[in-house]
């Protein structure tokens, strides 16, 4: 039986779709201005095939010029939980070809790619702990986690991150903050409306996981922690960048405009003129949105 199906203490085996295709992740950088010519995107076929995680992921890479900042030198086993489209994991493949890499998420990868030779999926739930051995993986990676998981479950979760992880080995975490700036009424709007529905719900909508990653790091036991707080422009003003960022906050807030227009009792129509405006603020205003990277090492 493979090694990464067996949780401390035993367990149940998660599920395991060899033969099915991909999700993925993605990383950054700082630096805010000269956005336009500075950073080139890579260009896959048909942006609008592509899985707006997938956009998300080129945006950040391409800020970042890398898919992490840890110093992992030549890891054995990565795992990317939560790894979405499996771009970053597949891409991690690519770049460790001698290493087995490992997404784990709760649905199944949604893309037409076939995964590389190295590459194996797991179908889990976060929170029912991760089903690998402690100390069993050399690089742990999570990223954009903080609006599909419960705030309460932070602590606990990147602990059990920490356990799997061997010896020498490190845990990256990437996450979005509140930080969008400067900001217009729409945009504040817009940001405020978002954040009370996500904290209904019992998720992060003030941004205080990306401010606690390295309180959540050092509480599991890592040391030589480090964080890196980049901006990534918010609209046409800032190049290919701009214009991903913009279009993945656009997406994902125009799929919330029904929930979030019946919980505040606000006309769909409304809520989308809001989205609108606040494209137009982020063009005039230059605005940027702030991530977290934080990463640590297991002692």
């Amino acid at each position: 039986m493979p090694w990464w199906f067996f949780k401390q203490g035993g367990g149940g085996e998660p599920e395991q779709q060899k033969g099915e295709p991909t999700a993925g992740a993605g990383q950054l950088m700082s630096g805010s201005a000269g956005w336009g010519p500075t950073y080139r995107l890579p260009q896959p076929k048909g942006w609008r095939e592509i899985d707006r995680l997938d956009l998300l992921h080129y945006a950040l890479q391409a800020v970042l010029q890398a898919n992490y900042l840890a110093p992992i030198g030549k890891p054995r086993h990565i795992l990317d939980t939560g790894c979405g489209t499996a771009r970053w994991a597949y891409e991690l493949c690519q770049e460790f070809p001698q290493a087995t890499v490992i997404g784990l998420d709760l649905e199944p990868i949604r893309s037409t790619a076939l995964p590389p030779p190295n590459f194996r999926f797991v179908r889990a739930n976060l929170l029912d702990g991760l089903p690998f051995a402690s100390n069993s993986v050399d690089f742990v990676h999570q990223r954009l986690m903080a609006l599909s998981l419960p705030i309460t479950c932070w602590p606990v979760l990147v602990k059990d991150l920490a356990r799997v992880t061997a010896p020498g080995g490190w845990v990256e975490l990437v996450e979005g903050g509140a930080e969008i700036a400067p900001a217009g009424p729409a945009t504040q709007e817009v940001f405020s409306l978002i954040g009370h529905y996500l904290q209904a719900r019992g998720l992060d909508g003030q941004g205080n996981v990306a401010r606690s990653l390295v309180r959540y790091l050092e509480e599991a036991g890592l040391s030589t922690v480090q964080q890196r707080t980049v901006s990534l422009p918010v609209g046409e003003w800032g190049g290919p960048i701009g214009h991903l960022i913009a279009r993945d906050f656009h997406e994902t807030f125009l799929a919330l405009r029904e929930r979030v227009a019946q919980r505040f009792q606000l006309p769909a129509e409304a809520f989308v003129a809001l989205l609108q405006s606040m494209q137009r603020e982020c063009r005039d205003l230059r605005t940027c949105y702030s991530f977290t990277v934080a990463y640590g090492q297991k002692r």
